[in-house]
Parts: structure tokens; sequence; C-alpha cells
């Protein structure tokens, strides 16, 4: 089994503990969660390196965001940074679910 498979699969576990344990924040349910589980892994640890540790993005583990408000890291999630090669990505992800994002951010993997 392929490292992409177990870390697919993972999330999916991660997306059921989180979902039964109240973690997530907002309305996302179960099945967006695995989605945005998915993008993480996909899209951002293409970036940010797969277990979210860095890259050519900074890394995004809980001791690396703690001194980072959640507003901030709503805001660069939907906004991009620009002059980096971090998109935006406000025309795929609601507020709520950055902020869900931000909140398993901080959970981490």
């Amino acid at each position: 089994m392929s490292d992409s498979i177990r870390l697919a699969s993972f999330f999916g576990g991660v997306a059921l503990a989180i979902t039964v344990a109240g973690v997530s924040a907002g309305e996302i349910d179960e099945q967006r969660a695995r989605e945005l589980q998915h993008l993480l892994v996909q899209e951002c640890g293409s970036c940010h390196g797969l277990q979210l540790t860095g890259g050519l993005g900074p890394p995004l583990t809980p001791d690396a965001l703690e001194d980072r408000g959640d507003t901030g890291l709503k805001a660069v999630i939907l906004h991009g940074v620009p002059g980096t090669a971090m998109p935006p990505w406000k025309g795929l992800l609601t507020e709520e679910e950055a902020e869900w994002l931000v909140d398993f951010l901080r959970e981490g993997l």
C-alpha cells in the first residue's frame, strides 16, 4: 500500500473521530470533513509537505501555528498570500470550512 493511500485512510479515520468528538467548527458534515482532509493532503500537502511539516510552504503543525491567530490563518486560507505560491481558496471554500481547517490543523495530524 502506498504512503498516499495510507495517509488517505488515516485521514478518513480522523474525520470520523473528529466528527464523533464534536471538534468540527460550524456545520461541516462528515462527508465534507473527509473532502477537506483530502484537500489538505493533496493540495496543501504538495507545498507544506504530506505531514504538513513544511516544504515550499511553512509547516502547518500545531506548534508552528501556536502564535498565529485564527482570524489570520483563516484569511490566509481564503485570500492566499500575494507574491507567494499560496493561492486563495475563497472560490472553493466557505468561511466555515476555512474555520474548520484551522481547528483541524490546531489539533494536528
